[in-house]
């Protein structure tokens, strides 16, 4: 536009000049006619400029319009591209929540009616024992200090619609501490590892005002205060002999049972039919080694807190045993019983006290007494139990006709924590748990957990109708234990334990000869479990 206008100055500049010169009567007729040849040329000239700014006017227009086509037809693309991606929005609730209760690894789902979790414990000992025969007729001689994996046990949890429980628990440690076979020395004992829990459990029953459990499978029978204590939460690194004894008959973990238990926040009720532990002989016509029947029995307790407040509680209770049919040997026709227990430290798995394997036993009866309570940061603990054994089963091998066995023990024991924490009560199992410190260990706080100090005596006599052919020596057994138990978080626990041990034994029912012992002992165990 801007050429065609300064074309267009320059004819109107030429016609100027011409006209003025026409004027000035000076000019030819043959410059006339030249100058207007020059003027039709110069027309000709502006007509074809017009013409082709026109035409690029009117291309340059259509580009543009292509321009403005091509640029709504990248927009509509780029729309349908942005349409084809997502929206994204407020993110959906999820299908599971994951926590960690006490630092165990557990996913529920949103409404927590399904739950799994992952739980596991393990705890490892080490010790050392001075040892002291009575004589050389003394059984062992000797025994070794070292170290044993005690507990080496994983396995999960869990609940399905809110009610039903289940646990699947399997214990990789030397829990048997024994070294099981047929092999001559061989220890009665080993070879019993393997699941320590596996039932199902149903809690939508709530008669009473209470609660209700009604459980089946492979389980850790709530019987006895001291076995319904996890071994988590025990005083000492072991239980006391007279309730492993009482515990080993027809309950204890590892056993098979079925039943029922209920509890509110004061009382606790609850009976089981036992089987026999994991690991026996399931088989009847098996001759190497002997084939065995199964035996059954059943359990029963009652307990309750009869006074609790805020500093202050007492626990009472009792329980009941009876072994209904214990194991037959399919092939010599024998039915045994054995009552025998380690000195309370496992590092050496040799027992000092039993009775043998009674002949005959046709049934066997505990019964037991429970107490403990608690006073501020005081804590108290105590059981007895009477065994009997009756000697009536009909198997043609002797003694004939023997009368029946009665032996009994009990333990009590008590601790204090140092640092003001208190043992906390389980209505669940009607027992006390362990410690949870205030403020657990950290280097950098200066925090040092909670610290326990407790002491024990037990006792067991597994000594009855003496001087008589059909009597029992197995000993009577004295122990006392101090301990020290450092806290060092909800998790994470180290014991050191010292024992003293006094065992009196003869030979046999009819000698005399002194096969007792002595020992002092110190052991040590490190502990986590979640």
């Amino acid at each position: 536009m801007g050429k065609t206008t300064a074309t267009a100055v320059a004819v109107m500049g030429l016609l100027t000049a011409t006209s003025a010169q026409a004027q000035s009567g000076s000019s030819s007729d043959a410059e006339i006619a030249l100058l207007k040849q020059q003027l039709k040329l110069l027309e000709q000239k502006l007509d074809k400029l017009q013409k082709q700014t026109s035409a690029n006017t009117q291309a340059a227009a259509t580009a543009s319009a292509k321009a403005e086509t091509a640029k709504a037809e990248i927009k509509t693309a780029v729309a349908n591209a942005h349409a084809a991606i997502p929206v994204k929005g407020p993110m959906a609730p999820s299908g599971v929540v994951v926590t960690m209760p006490n630092n165990r690894p557990t996913i529920c789902t949103a409404d927590e009616q399904n739950c799994i979790s992952l739980t596991s414990r393990v705890h490892w000992d080490l010790g050392g024992y001075d040892y002291r025969p009575n004589s050389a007729a003394t059984v062992p001689q000797k025994l070794d200090s070292g170290e044993n994996v005690r507990r080496a046990r994983i396995g999960i949890l869990g609940k399905f619609l809110g009610d039903w429980n289940y646990a699947l628990v399997y214990d990789f440690g030397g829990s048997s501490d024994g070294f099981g076979g047929a092999a001559a020395g061989s220890l009665p004992g080993g070879g019993v590892s393997g699941v320590e829990n596996a039932y199902l459990s149903y809690t939508g029953i709530r008669p009473f005002g209470g609660k209700m459990a009604i459980e089946g499978g492979i389980m850790d029978v709530p019987w006895t205060l001291n076995e319904a204590t996890s071994s988590n939460d025990i005083l000492f690194m072991e239980r006391a002999s007279s309730q492993v004894i009482a515990t080993g008959i027809a309950a204890g973990d590892f056993r098979s049972a079925i039943g029922s238990r209920w509890w509110n926040d004061r009382f606790w009720a609850g009976a089981y039919v036992t089987g026999p532990t994991t690991g026996q002989i399931h088989s009847y016509s098996s001759a190497t080694p002997n084939g065995m029947t199964e035996q059954y029995g059943v359990v029963a307790r009652a307990a309750g807190q009869l006074v609790s407040g805020p500093d202050y509680s007492l626990h009472l209770g009792g329980n009941y045993a009876n072994l209904i049919q214990p194991a037959r040997n399919t092939i010599t026709g024998a039915q045994t019983l054995t009552l025998s227990d380690r000195p309370e430290l496992r590092i050496d798995p040799t027992t000092l006290v039993s009775t043998g394997a009674i002949a005959n036993v046709s049934s066997a009866q505990v019964y037991g007494i429970e107490a403990a309570a608690t006073y501020g940061s005081f804590f108290f603990q105590g059981e007895y139990f009477w065994y009997n054994v009756e000697r009536g089963a009909n198997t043609g091998l002797p003694p004939v006709g023997a009368r029946s066995l009665k032996f009994d023990g009990g333990y009590a024991e008590a601790s204090y924590v140092l640092t003001g924490e208190r043992h906390k009560y389980n209505p669940a199992s009607a027992s006390y748990g362990g410690i949870t410190p205030a403020r657990p260990f950290a280097w950098q706080s200066g925090d040092w957990g909670a610290w326990e100090i407790a002491a024990r005596f037990s006792t067991v006599d597994l000594n009855d109708q003496l001087a008589t052919a059909a009597g029992i020596a197995g000993g009577r057994q004295n122990i006392y234990t101090a301990g020290l138990n450092w806290y060092v978080s909800s998790n994470i626990r180290f014991m050191l334990n010292y024992l003293h041990g006094d065992i009196a034994r003869q030979a046999s029912a009819t000698s005399t000869v002194n096969t007792g012992s002595k020992f002092d002992a110190l052991g040590f165990r490190s502990q986590v479990a979640f």
